[in-house]
């Protein structure tokens, strides 16, 4: 069992940029694709994007695709980076990281991920 933990958020600007951190522990990213999600009150929890696997690119979803970038720590096979540029108040959310097999890679289906941390909230005002 990995255990995922986010940090990074806080209150911005809209127009601001942020960068959230995932370290895991107990079982490192080599061996699976981590990627992000975020939930909004009220609202279910929303893809927001995956690393890419083998030779396919990150996939994002389409309200985030240009602004949000996904990576990994070259150094560190521990470490996923959420880099989000231009927010927007509707980016207003509970920012959550996880993990999927790569055989799954291409589903944007929360049931298709696992071992969820707690969440790092992000809040985007004008």
């Amino acid at each position: 069992q990995v255990r995922l933990v986010e940090s990074g958020g806080g209150f911005v600007q809209a127009g601001d940029s942020v960068r959230l951190s995932c370290v895991a522990s107990g079982r490192i990213f080599s061996d699976s694709l981590p990627g992000w999600f975020r939930q909004a009150p009220g609202k279910e929890r929303e893809f927001v994007a995956v690393v890419g696997w083998r030779d396919a690119s990150p996939l994002y979803a389409d309200s985030v695709k240009g602004r949000f970038t996904i990576s990994r720590d070259d150094a560190n096979d521990t470490v996923v980076y959420l880099q989000m540029n231009n927010l927007r108040n509707e980016d207003t959310a509970l920012y959550y990281c996880s993990t999927t097999s790569s055989s799954k890679f291409g589903s944007q289906s929360a049931r298709e991920f696992d071992s969820w941390g707690q969440g790092t909230q992000v809040t985007v005002s004008s």
